[in-house]
């Protein structure tokens, strides 16, 4: 009887030794669970990233339209991008630091050395 059970102890022990090595090769092997996560993380980065592009792109072909067909954004553009101006009109620009030195006299007083 203590034979038999010997025996039964020493398969157990090499089916759980054997059955943890399957279990370690199917976690950490070249193409095991680690490496399958990592994947579809990298998956779901890319999925992402393509949605972005997707979007970036349908707000340029949008803008291609209105600037073949829309008179008004072409204008509120040229006027944006490249400081054009209308026919008679003026335009004046005034630099921001000259501003804020106009509106603070405290800038303006002279340095003591």
């Amino acid at each position: 009887m203590a034979l038999k059970k010997n025996k039964l102890l020493k398969i157990s022990l090499l089916s759980l030794l054997l059955l943890c090595l399957v279990a370690s090769w199917l976690a950490f092997g070249d193409r095991g669970l680690i490496y399958l996560y990592r994947k579809d993380k990298e998956r779901e980065a890319y999925l992402e990233k393509i949605q972005q592009l997707k979007e970036a792109n349908q707000k340029l072909v949008d803008e291609i339209d209105r600037l073949k067909s829309d008179k008004a954004y072409i204008e509120e553009t040229a006027r944006k991008e490249l400081g054009m101006v209308r026919e008679g009109e003026v335009f004046y620009k005034f630099n921001k630091e000259e501003d804020k030195n106009k509106s603070n006299p405290a800038s303006k007083a002279p340095e003591v050395k």
